[in-house]
Parts: structure tokens; sequence; C-alpha cells
């Protein structure tokens, strides 16, 4: 019996990884620093835009991690990925700009 390979594992990995450490922390991450008062109240404004970008990278990864078909399983993942680095410029580099510029 021949044994298949699964050429979307290593991707769904990386994926799932993406998403939790460079999605979901730094979210978290930059909304204890508003909650706080940390950060100029400005910053809270980029968490309009960073927390649904990374909760459609969370929908992308789930619907990417049940699917069938690996051509789609592939491109759910990367967009996945995709989103939640468009959420770290946002939430990252908007925190690092907004708090340079009201130093």
């Amino acid at each position: 019996m021949e044994k298949l390979t699964d050429a979307t594992r290593s991707l769904r990995w990386y994926a799932g990884l993406t998403v939790v450490l460079f999605g979901v922390v730094p979210a978290v991450m930059v909304a204890l620093l508003v909650a706080r008062g940390n950060t100029p109240g400005s910053v809270g404004y980029l968490l309009i835009g960073g927390i649904p970008l990374v909760v459609a990278a969370l929908v992308q990864l789930i619907r990417g991690l049940t699917g069938t078909d690996p051509e789609e399983i592939s491109r759910r993942l990367h967009l996945s990925m995709a989103l939640v680095a468009g959420a770290d410029v946002l939430l990252l580099g908007g925190n690092a700009l907004i708090r340079m510029a009201t130093n």
C-alpha cells in the first residue's frame, strides 16, 4: 500500500503558528497597552482596523484547516498569513509611528 504525502501539512502548521504568534498576540498586546494608558489614546483607533483583520485571518485559517482540496487549502492559508501581515503593519507599525510623532 502506497503512503500518500500531505503537501499542505507543513503549511497548516506554519499558518496556525503565524496567526497565533503574529496576529493574536500583538493585537492583545496593543489592546492591553491602550487599556493601561501606556500609549497615546489615538493608538486605540488602530484596533478598529487591526482586530477585524486578525478575525478574518482566523476565519480563513479555520476554513483552510477544514478544507479537502489542496489548492483551496493553500490559497486560504496564504490569505490568512497575508491578513496577519497586514494587521501587524497596521497595529505595530502604526503604534510605533504614533509614538514617534507624539514624542
